[in-house]
């Protein structure tokens, strides 16, 4: 069985192999990482002056009452959880019915599934919020809050958990754009050109609510856009036998027969 060429339009998906470093999507996501992070430690008040913008003294971010932008956040998780859904779903009827050919790319699910693991679950959540200490907008004194304020990288205790360097679900917004995977790819320019879009006003609308402060999505999204690359080039340039399509496919047909059988025999 023939592996689905190409996983992704390269009109539309970055992430393919390329000629150099200059055309290196890895390259320019550390590089970005790199630029972001450079930039918001020499001058960190770019932090502090955006987050004004959406703070009102006595009313704190008045944003976040915003029924409607509070409905908004809410995608992002739902997004998740449709995402998940959509793949045990295509996994479930090809081991249900193992002769047909799994409905989602296996190659492609496996990209999917492991960079929401990679990117926003063990990178942005288990490593960096839950040991870098950096106190959320709402918490620093320069919005009524009562820990000073702390600039990107810099490691603190002002917040023991779940803390605003950097922001999960900048990454999660960002991370959804791999879903334009799951569309023929004919479709795949509107639905990125639409995820895209999806994920700046989820990212901002944390900023708006102090939750995080800009250098927090930022750089959130540079870490995610380099996870997807390296795992897309893994995925897609020469991958290891195990790692194909069609070996994907033989291992669920195989599953879906051996499930199969005590069926049969009663």
């Amino acid at each position: 069985m023939k592996d689905r060429q190409p996983m992704a339009d390269p009109a539309v998906w970055p992430f393919v192999r390329s000629p150099g470093p200059a055309r290196d999507p890895i390259v320019h996501g550390l590089l970005a990482l790199a630029a972001a992070s450079a930039l918001f430690v020499a001058f960190p008040a770019i932090d502090v002056w955006f987050s004004a913008l959406f703070y009102s003294p006595g009313e704190g971010f008045p944003l976040a009452k915003f029924e409607a932008l509070r409905w908004l956040r809410g995608i992002g998780d739902q997004m998740v959880m449709l995402a998940i859904a959509a793949m045990a779903v295509a996994i479930a009827v090809k081991l249900a019915v193992p002769t047909r050919r799994t409905m989602l790319s296996p190659r492609d699910m496996l990209l999917v599934f492991s960079t929401l693991v990679i990117a926003p679950g063990i990178l942005v959540n288990v490593i960096f919020k839950s040991n870098w200490g950096r106190p959320r907008p709402v918490a620093v004194d320069a919005f009524g809050g009562e820990f000073p304020f702390v600039r990107a990288w810099e490691i603190t205790d002002y917040c023991a958990r779940n803390c605003s360097f950097v922001s999960g679900e900048a990454s999660s917004a960002l991370w959804a754009v791999t879903l334009a995977l799951f569309f023929p790819p004919n479709w795949r320019a509107p639905v990125v050109a639409v995820l895209m879009a999806l994920a700046v006003l989820l990212s901002l609308n944390r900023v708006a609510f102090g939750g995080h402060f800009l250098s927090d999505v930022i750089l959130s999204w540079a870490m995610t856009l380099t996870v997807i690359a390296v795992v897309y080039r893994i995925l897609t340039d020469h991958p290891p036998e195990a790692l194909t399509d069609s070996s994907f496919e033989r291992a669920l047909t195989k599953a879906g027969v051996a499930l199969r059988r005590p069926f049969r025999r009663s």
